[in-house]
């Protein structure tokens, strides 16, 4: 008999936190995605047998399997500072409703929501205080953390995400601890060998943004960032956060100085930056699509140790 903990993954993305609940023993039986090519990823990486393909709100609860925890990542662009800041008023923001009507449905043991850490400040505070407040008046008991990849994780970069963990009992809640920050003992060069020599597309030798590049960045420890005019320096010698749009040309672009030049990070290093081991990227995926996943995903070792504590909680606390 399979006593794993089932789970069900909504705006499951590539698999990140499914990847982090099926690594530490429990059980992904159903996940909806959208996105096509998303979902390309995810089946080569989990098979095909329960991603169901859709949009969410055309999804009926009881056609799903039952389940112990509820996982998601909704999107997070309407909370976010890239985004336009509209928060509910974005449609992509009350998909956070679509959430809430899967828990107040399904009426799992636990819950774990993952977004951007402003979510807790847009607007003021009343976004979060919506979200939160509707999550309590519909029985569960919540507690809420920012945690950031490279303190609670040993991956080095700089990602801040706020973490939502709900459980139907106090008494669970009460048990339930988030992780304690680790020492960073990583740095970007376990991840990044700067003697290999890359694809020439990776380089900036022939960009219109070289000269300025050339100017700015000196130091090989660390990840820089162009941001359209400009370009960062992570001062803490990590990679900045991995965001959607790093693949689209001049914004948000990770950069590094290897022994042959200035160049772009490759999606594989990107992954590994975001702790994805042994990801199997789709035969004919693009480069473009394959740095939007990856920077919509979620730091794997992170959702790990969130995943061990409720897995914990729900089975040392079953009466």
């Amino acid at each position: 008999m399979n006593n794993k903990l089932k789970v069900a993954s909504l705006f499951a993305g590539i698999g990140g936190i499914c990847r982090g609940f099926n690594n530490v023993g429990a059980e992904v039986i159903w996940a909806n995605e959208f996105d096509k090519n998303a979902c390309i990823s995810y089946r080569e990486n989990f098979g095909s047998n329960y991603l169901v393909e859709a949009d969410i709100r055309d999804i009926k609860t009881e056609n799903v399997p039952e389940f112990d925890i509820l996982t998601s990542g909704f999107p997070c662009q309407a909370f976010s500072i890239a985004g336009y800041r509209k928060g509910f008023d974005d449609e992509r923001g009350n998909l956070f409703f679509q959430t809430l009507r899967f828990i107040v449905e399904k009426q799992p043991k636990a819950f774990l929501l993952e977004n951007v850490k402003n979510l807790v400040s847009h607007d003021k505070g009343k976004t979060f205080k919506v979200i939160t407040e509707a999550l309590k008046e519909n029985g569960y008991y919540i507690k809420y953390d920012i945690l950031n990849t490279m303190k609670y994780s040993n991956l080095p970069q700089n990602r801040e995400r706020i973490y939502i963990v709900g459980f139907k009992k106090k008494e669970q809640c009460d048990m339930f601890q988030f992780p304690q920050p680790i020492e960073l003992t990583k740095s970007i060069h376990d991840i990044i060998d700067v003697t290999d020599k890359k694809e020439e597309r990776y380089y900036y030798e022939n960009s219109k943004y070289y000269p300025m590049l050339l100017e700015n960045m000196h130091r090989k420890d660390t990840v820089y960032q162009l941001r359209r005019i400009y370009v960062r320096e992570n001062k803490s010698c990590v990679c900045p956060t991995l965001t959607a749009n790093m693949g689209t040309g001049g914004h948000n672009v990770p950069l590094i100085i290897d022994d042959y030049g200035i160049r772009k990070l490759t999606p594989r290093e990107c992954f590994g930056f975001q702790g994805f081991d042994n990801f199997k990227f789709p035969v004919k995926m693009c480069n473009g699509q394959l740095y939007k996943q990856i920077g919509n995903s979620v730091s794997v070792k992170v959702i790990e140790k969130i995943a061990q504590n409720i897995i914990k909680v729900l089975e040392e606390y079953k009466s």
